[in-house]
């Protein structure tokens, strides 16, 4: 396995092309803006190392027998499954962040059993080149960013439909040694941290989309691809040297716009071309594990917002109002019940004929349109109990000032034994998660992470069996079946 420190060196030999704020950024891994969310994805290989996470955060290699990241594993039991939303809820916990590597595992397991079940019924050898890939991500303990989301142009219009052909990826070319892609995939978290790039079909596809049901890994550098820096709401403060306004100066996230720009897929590296019929099958899968990951990651992130909330009660001398007390009693309800969730579809998982496990889809639905909804209220919790003082404070160049720095000590001072600073620190760093960089992860994404509620529902409708439930009453109330 990396070490944290080889992780962030793996990346300098990498030659990303990204634009940033109309910029060509030379080194993404120090630029200010970027490098919080480097240091994110850096966490899951630290703590990796550490003898008390090893059995979270890793795993022992289906393939080889040998200790791998978990974040690198295929799930081989309903264990496995438990252990990935636990580890989550860890690296939530520590990083108060999106830590980005989740998209990545979410696809390989749904990739492997798709593909092992395309090869059993069209004789291809699709599961053979995954596997290929699998032992040097294994071996090399890549970061591999999942990339499913097409820009889609008009919703009302299939892939094949669109005024603009490239709104979907699709294939352009096919050739003797591989495939030439071209298109784009947007909201890629953590893209430009990743070594290598796992693309998918976003959504089920037909026989006339077929060129857009493809499915390939190519490296995250590759000639090509290149990406536009996506904007979050305060990120220009991490250029301004402090570290209080930014709320979490250590952690972060990123998101960006991937495009393909007729880059070359040797055949050994494509895992679906042109199998429509199979990618439904793979767009379910994969939204099923990612939204299983929701009931991981965002439960650890709610896990310091709550903590914050709680000690701005206390900087504000109001830890022992009862309503206070209440909405931290709420807030800790509403989090453990999406814990629950991502406990209960990984509980309730089952084996696949690939032999990986996957979670109970219905259950993973429900964890997903839960966290649509309770990160919101948790985050409305902690502003009301935070104070207005939360958006209206004055910077950290303010207090730091040798002339009216003394008055904001004297007058943005809570209780008398909790210096100033301390105060502003907790109240930026509820800024943070609910309106400033950290909200796109714990907000903005858990309503449209994974897919939007609606997709929830679709599939909740597709699986909750009411057929079964209508015979259920029927026997307690004595209709004949067919009555």
């Amino acid at each position: 396995m990396k070490t944290a420190v080889q992780y962030e060196e793996s990346l300098r030999q990498l030659n990303f092309k990204v634009y940033l704020q109309g910029e060509l950024i030379e080194n993404p891994v120090d630029h200010p803006i970027i490098r919080p969310s480097m240091n994110s994805v850096k966490a899951t290989y630290e703590l990796a190392e550490m003898p008390e996470y090893e059995d979270l955060m890793t795993a022992v290699s289906h393939l080889t027998g040998n200790k791998i990241n978990r974040f690198c594993h295929l799930h081989q039991s309903t264990e496995d499954l438990v252990k990935k939303v636990k580890m989550q809820r860890l690296l939530g916990q520590k990083t108060a962040a999106c830590f980005q590597r989740c998209v990545g595992m979410d696809a390989i397991n749904a990739v492997d059993s798709v593909t092992y079940e395309m090869d059993k019924k069209l004789g291809t050898n699709y599961h053979d080149r995954f596997n290929s890939f699998l032992l040097k991500m294994q071996q090399e303990d890549w970061t591999v960013d999942g990339a499913m989301t097409d820009p889609k142009g008009d919703r009302g219009l299939g892939p094949s439909k669109q005024a603009d052909p490239d709104l979907y990826v699709r294939i352009v070319e096919k050739r003797d040694d591989g495939i030439v892609v071209r298109g784009a995939k947007c909201h890629q978290t953590g893209a430009l941290n990743s070594h290598w790039i796992l693309v998918m079909p976003t959504i089920s596809m037909t026989q006339e989309d077929a060129e857009y049901a493809v499915s390939f890994v190519a490296p995250a550098d590759a000639e090509g691809i290149f990406y536009i820096y996506g904007r979050q709401s305060c990120d220009t403060r991490k250029l301004e040297g402090g570290d209080i306004d930014v709320g979490n100066k250590q952690f972060g996230g990123h998101e960006a716009l991937m495009v393909f720009d007729n880059v070359f897929i040797p055949w050994e590296n494509v895992f679906m071309c042109g199998e429509y019929e199979f990618s439904g099958a793979l767009v379910e899968r994969f939204a099923g594990y990612h939204r299983q990951s929701y009931g991981g990651c965002k439960v650890g992130v709610g896990d310091v917002l709550i903590g914050a909330a709680a000690l701005a009660a206390d900087y504000n001398g109001a830890q022992k109002a009862s309503h206070l007390k209440d909405k931290l009693i709420e807030m800790v309800h509403l989090n453990e019940t999406l814990y629950a969730c991502g406990i209960a579809c990984s509980a309730e998982g089952y084996k696949t004929a690939s032999g990986t496990y996957l979670i109970d889809l219905l259950l993973a639905n429900v964890c997903k349109q839960n966290v649509t909804r309770f990160p919101y209220e948790i985050a409305r919790l902690a502003e009301d109990i935070a104070g207005g003082l939360m958006v209206t404070m004055p910077s950290e160049k303010d207090l730091h000032h040798p002339v009216i720095g003394k008055v904001v000590e004297k007058y943005f001072k809570g209780v008398a034994s909790v210096p100033t600073e301390y105060r502003m620190r907790i109240l930026r760093l509820i800024e943070n998660i609910t309106l400033g960089t950290a909200a796109v992860g714990y907000r903005t994404e858990s309503m449209h992470g994974a897919g939007s509620p609606q997709a929830q529902r679709i599939m909740i409708a597709r699986q909750g069996n009411i057929a079964q439930k209508k015979e259920l009453a029927k026997a307690i109330a004595g209709i004949p079946a067919k009555g």
